[in-house]
């Protein structure tokens, strides 16, 4: 795609992409099936609306969950902001302190001012309030598609697998 199609334009549609996303989020959610290693994708309902803006790096998301039980904002800003996993407890190189930032101001995220936020390992959530009903809620998301993309998730897991000696059961479960 030409920098002259996407100058002073947002693209509404772009190939292949929302069909991605609503894929790759199942798989995300997804688990292992015992014994035979297959990765078994989640039932989540995920429709996705991807958009071309003229941004450098980094990606936005306007995302709107529906929860089992009502959902109080200020809750899930809590939830968010003290949310640490396996990567922060055993302190891995590329994991950031804080892997989810939220921010209170009413224009945030924003890419050029959040993008880099943890090393670009981060993401930053912004706008989160109550969605239609009472048990949903609409927020923003920037992450840095280059860092926390594919390649620095792709080195963050490969850290987490040799930490907690999974790479070596991997090994092992191959056929010789």
């Amino acid at each position: 795609m030409g920098a002259l199609e996407v100058t002073d334009n947002v693209l509404p549609y772009i190939s292949g992409e929302e069909e991605k996303i609503e894929r790759e989020t199942a798989k995300i959610f997804g688990s292992v099936s015992p014994g035979g290693g297959r990765l078994e994708p989640d039932g989540l309902n995920v429709r996705a609306a991807c958009h071309r803006v003229a941004v450098i790096d980094g990606h936005t998301e306007s995302v709107h969950v529906t929860l089992k039980r009502a959902a109080d904002a200020g809750e899930a800003k809590r939830a968010m902001r003290s949310f640490s996993g396996l990567p922060q407890k055993l302190g891995l190189h590329l994991a950031p302190e804080r892997p989810v930032i939220v921010r209170d101001e009413p224009d945030r995220p924003q890419p050029r001012l959040d993008r880099d936020a943890g090393n670009g390992m981060s993401v930053t959530v912004g706008r989160l309030r109550r969605g239609l009903t009472d048990n949903s809620l609409l927020f923003d998301v920037v992450g840095h598609n280059l860092v926390r993309g594919a390649a620095g998730a792709s080195v963050l897991d490969a850290e987490l697998l040799v930490r907690t000696g999974k790479l070596d059961e991997l090994r092992e479960s191959r056929p010789a």
